[in-house]
């Protein structure tokens, strides 16, 4: 349906996504019904303006709360045509320079075709009395400027782009759009869907290998293959067989390889090797190797810290093994130290302990201890957990490095560093390589870095590799800690995690022990039988805060989301607590849920976990449903949109759990979950068990998955990259 009239006053505007709701004068319509009514119109306006005649295209939706409303799907400025109304224009604060007595001798002119004589030739406007130079200008440039996004707007429409699309596109490129989107559609991938700007493209060329889409599509595939498998680079080959396997696109090798030295020459990849990277992972490479032999060639001076820690073990009541006084010495005596082990070696004892002495050793006061030392880890949970043991601040890195989730940039950087001289990362293996080289910009050289973490667990989401390939280059100190300390004589977990890592598995796998239990079962009870476990923890105290269930993917009987639907019910019913519905799931007052995305603006990380306090409707500025969720003490408030970044965490993917540890930990096993079944996935999951683990399923898949390597060779040259950068300075 088409309105024609003009926006009279605003009720919301977010500045932010150009989102609109606003009370509209109705002067023409389809329907006369509508005809001089003030109605709420709804949608994206990229350049609001009040009081000026416009017109619309959409639908009358009704909300169930605000009654009938008119969405917007498109619209268009009229310009005036009118002789009054051209004054009453020309005289506006939207036109600079020109007075209403301005206005009528402009009119007086040229009349009805005032305005496009204008917009042709400025000079035109030289024929008005008393007209200067810096007038004519003020009012030509106010005329195209009030013009130019409109017809923007219009072309982008015209191409296929929706409204809140179009507001993206002048949010990223404002002055550049033409340049951008009229010469080549698919700059757009950063923000617009690839497959979508495809869509576009063909609509509008209909050229299938079109240069700018062969291009873009090589790159496409580049990209998928880099995010897909981890890797840091991919064989032209690979890449050339992509092409054509997900784009449909077929050319010669050369004419394949004359667009990649042209996608090179544009610095959006390198080619090395017959190797192809994305700029960006390349150069995050290069900067590691560089930063981390910067920081690794500084003097430091070596101290015998035999006697300290004799002395900390008293006062600790605490008795280190040889492996762990020297992870303790060797990282209080070197530039950069790596320590690695399994769960229940001591990492987290030993990280207490460096602190301790670093403190102890340079005599630091508490104010001293926030500018020296920085605690680090890629996740908030993690970070918790070596604030809880050191008792001192600790952060995630995007935090520290001060990320900006709009521009998605850090304020710590190359340009702007932090000071602490002693920086202690944990969970390593989580982190990826264009994290690590930003973390590397934003400290100094003179830094103490000590890296923790388990490089046998789960690589990074991320491409790259990064604790493996610094312990394989052995240019470092590295302490690997074997020993495991025991929770019972009859603890089994560590012991576990170990036989999985070594592929040893013992007969012992499905004995009961004190920590330990495999439940055997068949796929179809799985579900049953972990309602049961959990009904009967339930009974015995025990609650969605030391309970959680692992899995290794969201689909499937035994997967998360079915699993979610029946644990939420179990561990939070329904007792009148309010709710909100988002696609199809129902959050309640009191649930358990898990942030999926980095939010720094709320200080909230992908894989932090929190509970919906309350869910409520506001009417400031206008009538909303706000969930308040509270992530262990940091209370953010998120809109109904934003559930789009959560889900329930009665069950989440062992990826999602790696940097946290749970009392209790329930791990279903099933042949349903295919490849997703493997040695490192296996070997993460039983690792997040803190006091006791259950693993339910088929014995013969856990055994399988144990000799199944899936997903554990990623390519990199970061090994390389340091061994010549080392070498050659």
């Amino acid at each position: 349906m088409r309105l024609v009239g003009k926006i009279k006053s605003t009720i919301f505007y977010n500045e932010a996504n150009s989102y609109l709701v606003a009370l509209f004068k109705v002067q023409e319509a389809d329907d006369n019904k509508y005809l001089k009514k003030v109605l709420t119109i709804t949608g994206n306006f990229l350049d609001l303006k009040l009081e000026t005649l416009i017109s619309l295209e959409g639908e009358f939706v009704k909300h169930e709360k605000f009654g009938e409303q008119f969405k917007v799907d498109s619209y268009e400025y009229i310009m005036p045509k009118a002789n009054d109304d051209i004054i009453e224009f020309l005289s506006s604060s939207f036109i600079k320079g020109c007075g209403k007595k301005t206005a009528e001798k402009i009119v007086e002119v040229y009349g009805e075709k005032s305005l496009d004589v204008i917009k042709e030739n400025k000079f035109a406007l030289d024929n008005i009395p008393g007209m200067t130079e810096v007038k004519r200008d003020k009012i030509y440039n106010s005329l195209v400027n009030y013009s130019k996004t409109s017809d923007l707007i219009l072309k982008l429409k015209n191409m296929g782009f929706s409204i809140e699309e179009a507001g993206r596109i002048f949010a990223k490129f404002k002055d550049n759009i033409e340049d951008v989107v009229f010469n080549n559609i698919y700059l757009l991938s950063d923000i617009i869907e690839f497959k979508r700007l495809d869509n576009l493209f063909l609509n509008n060329y209909q050229d299938y290998l079109d240069k700018r889409r062969v291009k873009a599509c090589i790159l496409e595939t580049l990209k998928m293959l880099t995010y897909q498998k981890g890797d840091i680079y991919s064989s032209l080959e690979d890449i050339f067989e992509g092409l054509a396997k997900l784009f449909k696109i077929s050319i010669s090798y050369d004419l394949f390889k004359e667009y990649l030295e042209e996608l090179e020459r544009e610095l959006f990849i390198v080619l090395e090797n017959n190797n192809c990277y994305l700029e960006e992972y390349y150069a995050s490479e290069i900067d590691i190797a560089s930063l981390l032999e910067e920081i690794g060639s500084k003097e430091v001076k070596k101290v015998d810290y035999s006697e300290k820690i004799q002395k900390l073990e008293s006062k600790l009541h605490i008795t280190y093994n040889d492996d762990q006084k020297k992870a303790i010495s060797e990282a209080l005596n070197n530039n950069i130290t790596i320590i690695s082990g399994g769960p229940g070696t001591g990492k987290t004892t030993i990280i207490n302990a460096i602190v301790k002495l670093y403190i102890e050793t340079n005599k630091l006061s508490n104010l001293d201890i926030a500018e020296q030392i920085a605690l680090l880890a890629p996740t908030g949970r993690a970070s918790k957990k070596m604030s809880l043991s050191t008792n001192l601040p600790a952060s995630t890195i995007h935090r520290y490095l001060k990320w900006n989730k709009d521009a998605n940039a850090f304020g710590v950087n190359e340009h702007n560093k932090n000071f602490q001289k002693l920086i202690i990362v944990d969970e390593v293996s989580m982190i990826d390589s264009l994290l690590f080289a930003s973390l590397l910009k934003g400290i100094h050289s003179y830094v103490k870095l000590i890296l923790v973490g388990d490089a046998f667990q789960l690589p990074s989401v991320g491409p790259g590799l990064i604790l493996s390939d610094l312990i394989a280059s052995d240019l470092f100190n590295y302490v690997p800690l074997e020993y495991i300390y025991r929770q019972s004589e009859n603890s089994y977990i560590p012991y576990l995690a170990r036989e999985i890592k070594n592929k040893d598995l013992s007969e012992e796998f499905t004995t009961k022990k004190d920590d330990y239990n495999f439940l055997m079962t068949d796929s179809k009870n799985i579900v049953l039988t972990i309602k049961k476990i959990v009904e009967e923890g339930i009974k015995r105290g025990y609650d969605e805060n030391n309970m959680q269930i692992l899995a290794p993917m969201y689909k499937g009987e035994a997967g998360i989301d079915n699993l979610n639907y029946m644990l939420a019910n179990l561990f939070n019913p329904d007792n009148g607590q309010r709710k909100i519905t988002y696609g199809d799931v129902t959050y309640k007052e009191g649930d358990k849920v898990l942030q999926l995305v980095n939010n720094a603006d709320n200080s909230v990380f992908n894989g932090d976990i929190g509970f919906i306090k309350s869910i409520a409707t506001i009417s400031n500025p206008y009538r909303k449903e706000v969930i308040t969720i509270d992530f262990d003490g940091n209370i953010v408030t998120i809109s109904k949109k934003e559930l789009a970044n959560i889900r329930h965490a009665y069950a989440i993917t062992i990826h999602k759990s790696q940097g946290s540890e749970f009392d209790h930990v329930i791990m279903p096993i099933s042949y349903q979950y295919g490849l997703m079944l493997y040695n490192k996935i296996l070997y993460t999951g039983v690792s997040r068990a803190k006091k006791s683990l259950i693993i339910i399923g088929d014995a013969a898949a856990f055994y399988k998955g144990v000799f199944n390597d899936y997903g554990m060779i990623r390519k990199t040259t970061l090994k390389e990259r340091l061994l010549s950068t080392f070498i050659h300075n």
